[in-house]
């Protein structure tokens, strides 16, 4: 069984298959202009529109044109009352065609509910989806630590941490535009960063699992003001990040103890996080799958299919 699934995150335009071992999935960047630190909600859903077709046509090519037997869609950011963003109409509309069209079950998820499928998929820990276990989300829009537990062939997610205010995406995307790098800023602040010799940082507070990375912003730019190389500058705030969130992992850690915990999201790429956390039971899955993409949402309509079937 071939399950298509879709994803239209606010910078990435995603589709997938999936047909319970393998799959494959094709993503493009939404084009954001040089200096600016995003598009705005009714620019974000017009590129979708325009880049789905040749996402499919891109798909189907690589994949084979399998028969496609059920569609699987994220339709918001987080399952929860109120979690709405209008870009995900772009692929919930294309979902609800295509379903209809075929004839086969259409699937919802939530945007979080993807990313944590699509990284415990390409971990090799599908065997996580049965059992409760922490992750985080870090991505330009959520640093959230969760508690994940099993619910109707897909999972249930609860915010028990994280930030307070602005995400590690946003710090690392404005980290970036003030050392002249283009949008999103995470891959080339990880490769500038690897150049840094320096171990600098600024500590971060953690109580009860939560802290605040609004103020490292202007650490961020005190410190690159004293003259430090950009790439000091890069592994100050990415440093910064990873100290508040390995306390806050320590500290879930002891009130949850043995659960493994899971990274996705963008931010969960990064090579610095994952060499920090490496002592840790952290799960990393494949970067490209760290990323917004649509291979969760083909994973988890594959999972509702089988138990179906």
């Amino acid at each position: 069984m071939t399950c298509l699934g879709i994803d239209t995150s606010n910078y990435t335009t995603s589709v997938a298959v999936f047909d319970g071992a393998g799959g494959v999935n094709c993503s493009r960047l939404l084009d954001v202009r040089a200096g600016t630190l995003g598009l705005r909600q009714s620019e974000a859903l017009f590129a979708h529109v325009q880049r789905l077709p040749a996402l499919f046509v891109q798909l189907l090519e690589q994949a084979g044109r399998p028969r496609i037997e059920a569609v699987g869609v994220s339709t918001q950011p987080r399952a929860v009352e109120g979690s709405y963003m209008p870009c995900f109409l772009a692929g919930a509309s294309q979902a609800e065609v295509l379903a209809a069209a075929l004839g086969v079950p259409l699937h919802r998820c939530a945007h979080q509910q993807g990313h944590i499928a699509a990284s415990l998929w390409s971990a090799g820990r599908m065997e996580l989806l049965e059992t409760p276990h922490l992750a985080w989300h870090l991505s330009g829009g959520t640093t959230e630590l969760l508690w994940v537990e099993p619910e109707d062939r897909s999972v249930r997610a609860s915010r028990i941490g994280g930030t307070t205010d602005i995400s590690a995406g946003q710090l690392i995307d404005r980290t970036g535009k003030l050392l002249g790098l283009p949008f999103p800023a995470g891959k080339a602040l990880d490769a500038m960063s690897r150049e840094a010799a320096g171990q600098s940082a600024f500590r971060i507070r953690c109580r009860d699992l939560e802290f605040s990375l609004s103020g490292v912003e202007n650490q961020v730019q005190k410190f690159a003001g004293t003259g430090a190389p950009p790439c000091e500058t890069a592994a100050f705030a990415l440093r910064s990040v990873i100290g508040a969130v390995r306390r806050a992992t320590e500290q879930a850690l002891a009130r949850y103890p043995g659960l493994p915990v899971v990274f996705s999201g963008g931010v969960a790429s990064n090579a610095l996080l994952r060499e920090a956390l490496s002592d840790l039971d952290a799960v990393f899955c494949a970067p490209e799958y760290s990323t917004d993409n649509a291979m969760g949402a083909a994973v988890l309509a594959w999972r509702q299919e089988h138990e179906n079937g």
